[in-house]
């Protein structure tokens, strides 16, 4: 089997520690994490992890079985790229003087539909939304000025199809 970028999307409850044996996880199979993301879910207390990595369909089956083993953990999924739409966020410092002296970087702002979020003496910030091609692009394109800070987000995905958690956790309330 080859090896593809898998998004594996983990529901649980928000216990300190469950970040540890999740990565763990990972650690034991050797598998390195590309992107990692733990944010508030559509539902009230219950956290979802973002995790993608390059692996096969049958260790990303593999992986979400043995998530699914954790206490907190209420469902686990596996989603190629095709079946998620996802983003991530980067974000640019740049020095001042640049964004008036140089026009090639005004260019680089608008060409990307990137936003300044804010503009000080010494600096501003750029930030950029978007696939990883693109925030990796545009970071090649400010390189050659000078980047004095870049930080890029996990990803963040939502699954094409859905994906009724709600309905699992209220079976499990009613039991």
């Amino acid at each position: 089997m080859e090896k593809e970028r898998f998004t594996i999307s983990v529901y649980s409850e928000n216990n300190v520690g469950l970040l540890n044996r999740i990565s763990g996880i990972f650690l034991k199979r050797h598998i390195n994490v590309v992107s990692l993301n733990v944010s508030k879910s559509e539902i009230d207390d219950v956290s979802k992890f973002t995790i993608v990595c390059y692996i096969t369909e049958e260790t990303a089956r593999k992986l979400v079985g043995q998530i699914e083993k954790q206490i907190e953990v209420i469902k686990a999924f596996y989603h190629t790229d095709e079946e998620t739409i996802f983003q991530e966020s980067a974000l640019f410092k740049i020095k001042s003087d640049l964004l008036f002296d140089e026009r090639q970087i005004q260019n680089i702002i608008k060409e990307s539909n990137s936003q300044i979020v804010t503009v000080a003496r010494e600096f501003f910030v750029l930030a950029k939304t978007g696939r990883r091609s693109e925030i990796e692009e545009m970071h090649d394109q400010l390189k050659p000025f000078g980047i004095m800070q870049f930080v890029r987000s996990g990803r963040i995905s939502v699954s094409k199809e859905q994906m009724d958690i709600s309905s699992i956790l209220n079976k499990l309330q009613e039991n």
